[in-house]
């Protein structure tokens, strides 16, 4: 905004994330790679209104880093588990091969009572690749300021899970050529998808 010399308030950028977010975040859920067969479940908690009470169930990230949903919750225990789990199977209509998750006790007992037949892993070593997942998740929230409420990080989380993996390839598999081309289709895939959307709005 400020290289093309438009000035806006925090309050219209927060309104312009909260109209047109999830639209941009599930339209580049349709430019992803299919979901893989192997879920990495964890959880991380958030500041909301100042107090560190409330708490996302989630990623899960795929092996291919692709963040499946999340779950905002006020606690972390079997029913809230079950909960993201059944949310999670109704999305994606299936259930993966292998669950990989940390040692928390409220895990196996959603995969016990809505995925009797997935294998589950628990290990807090396993599951390094969803406790990265939460880095770009604890910089946008400290750049906000946190959450006012479960509502608005519900609201933020779903569009930014859906986005940001968009722009952050895995690097370290690529050379800096490669990197390039990649983003440059990767910006090519945003601009069609915000102008479809705008178009639409409009409409």
């Amino acid at each position: 905004m400020l290289q093309r010399g438009v000035l806006v308030s925090h309050e219209t950028v927060r309104r312009w994330c909260g109209k047109f977010g999830q639209a941009y975040s599930e339209g580049l859920r349709h430019h992803r790679p299919a979901v893989g067969d192997k879920w990495h479940l964890d959880e991380v908690f958030v500041k909301i209104n100042g107090e560190r009470s409330g708490s996302t169930c989630g990623g899960p990230w795929t092996e291919h880093g692709n963040v499946l949903d999340v779950l905002v919750q006020s606690k972390l225990d079997a029913k809230a588990a079950k909960r993201f789990v059944a949310k999670l199977m109704k999305k994606q209509r299936r259930v993966p091969r292998v669950l990989v998750t940390d040692r928390m006790k409220s895990y196996p007992v959603a995969n016990r009572e809505l995925m009797g037949s997935v294998e589950h892993r628990a290990h807090k070593g396993l599951n390094n690749r969803a406790e990265n997942s939460h880095q770009p998740t604890r910089q946008r929230e400290r750049a906000m300021k946190f959450f006012r409420s479960p509502g608005a990080a519900q609201r933020f989380l779903s569009a930014f899970s859906g986005i940001s993996p968009h722009f952050r390839p895995r690097r370290h598999l690529m050379t800096a050529a490669e990197h390039r081309l990649e983003m440059t289709v990767r910006f090519t895939i945003w601009e069609h998808v915000t102008q479809t959307i705008g178009l639409c709005a409009r409409a």
